[in-house]
């Protein structure tokens, strides 16, 4: 069986960190949200199929050929949105056979696979679906069910509880047949589905299996951090491979790669992760639910808590940095703080798109995209954004999102007196 993955999305609710690169590469816990997929589908498919389009080349030369010594062939999303249009992308290569299809941008357990999979060969389904119970549907696709199979699918249903549908699909290769008939939605994409619904008018037989484990919609910055936390807390082991230096405490689980050194004075609290040849202290602390990611540098009275920092980021000097998220190769002046609390306790509010939404968060602090460097003392309020590429001059407070590719500096004025 060949596995379909998704990858094409641009990922716009996710910017500044999706600016350069499609959202299937961002890193959680220092490996990327497609290595998490396609190692939780690698029993059960021979070949990866990857549809690809937003910076395709960059995925392409990030995956190579294989995964695992299984191929990875890569098509392009034909021309149209929608997670139809990317499914039917692939026809060419599992036309005539069974296959799993799976959204690129989530993350499940392999459990989800296995009693889909039982649930498809135990109805001789054409279509098979894995859902979920959530207590409020706003933000889903709700599954009606009937007995064993499935009635229906709406979109976004409202503040309502039952299945959600969670993106992980069987089929049979007939499913081309009603793409091919499928209809562009209100929001002018071809949904899968709107085809699993024509499936079902048509009698064919759409199963689903009811899943329990963890879940998670990777669409906003937020969800980086719930991923972040539930892996540090669930799936890491204490392991040792760089060097410790006396002096330095750390209390377990802790993951330190290869060539990295924890200078005297570092405190680190688990579950934290640090990425290979990345250089901790002297004199910091790492409080739980940190990944930091390969050749990072967190260095003198810094304090880092429940954050994500990528490859080849600094925060070298008199920083903290909480429950925030900081791209690759950007680096920190001296001073450089980020606030994730807000003075009356209430969630932190982030624009998405141009409009407000509530993070469900009350501590998020902020979202900095690549290549980005700070001054020295710059402030950061909570839940604000900084586009990739940008300088942000000393001593400037960041009340409001910077765009990509900009310098930012504070005008002072000067009052000169005669003594």
């Amino acid at each position: 069986m060949k596995g379909v993955v998704l990858a094409a999305g641009k990922g716009e609710r996710l910017r500044p960190l999706t600016d350069d690169r499609p959202k299937v590469m961002l890193k959680v816990a220092n490996k990327s949200i497609i290595e998490y997929v396609l190692e939780n589908i690698y029993p059960f498919v021979d070949e990866f199929i990857v549809v690809v389009r937003y910076h395709k080349e960059k995925l392409m030369q990030y995956l190579g050929d294989e995964y695992g010594g299984k191929p990875i062939t890569y098509v392009e999303q034909i021309q149209g949105e929608g997670t139809a249009k990317a499914i039917y992308s692939a026809i060419k290569y599992t036309e005539n056979e069974e296959f799993l299809a799976v959204n690129g941008d989530i993350y499940f357990e392999r459990e989800g696979i296995k009693i889909l999979l039982q649930a498809f060969r135990k109805h001789n389904a054409d279509a098979a679906l894995l859902v979920k119970e959530f207590k409020d549907l706003s933000h889903f696709g709700m599954v009606e069910i009937e007995k064993e199979f499935v009635k229906a699918i709406k979109e976004k249903p409202g503040d309502i509880s039952g299945y959600a549908n969670l993106g992980i699909y069987f089929f049979k290769p007939e499913v081309f047949e009603f793409i091919e008939k499928t209809s562009e939605s209100e929001r002018g994409e071809y949904e899968i589905t709107d085809t699993i619904n024509l499936m079902i008018t048509e009698n064919r037989k759409v199963t689903y299996a009811v899943y329990d484990g963890y879940w998670n919609d990777i669409g906003r910055p937020w969800n980086l951090l719930e991923l972040n936390e539930y892996l540090l807390k669930n799936h890491l082991k204490h392991n040792i491979k760089g060097i410790v230096e006396e002096g330095a405490t750390i209390i377990p689980p802790v993951e330190i790669g290869e060539g990295a050194v924890v200078r005297s004075g570092a405190y680190i609290i688990g579950p934290v992760k640090i990425g290979k040849n990345s250089k901790i202290g002297p004199n910091c602390f790492i409080r739980p639910y940190t990944s930091i990611g390969n050749k990072c540098h967190i260095g003198n009275a810094v304090e880092i808590k429940n954050s994500i920092i990528m490859d080849h980021s600094n925060a070298p000097h008199l920083n903290y940095v909480g429950d925030s998220i900081i791209g690759e190769n950007t680096n920190l002046g001296a001073g450089t703080i980020t606030a994730n609390l807000r003075h009356d306790n209430k969630n932190i509010k982030v624009e998405i798109k141009g409009k407000l939404e509530d993070s469900g968060r009350r501590k998020l602090g902020a979202i900095i995209g690549h290549n980005v460097k700070t001054g020295i003392n710059v402030t950061i309020y909570p839940g604000r954004k900084i586009g990739s590429n940008s300088f942000v001059g000393p001593g400037l407070i960041v009340d409001k999102n910077i765009p990509p590719n900009v310098l930012v500096v504070a005008k002072q004025e000067r009052g000169i007196i005669t003594r």
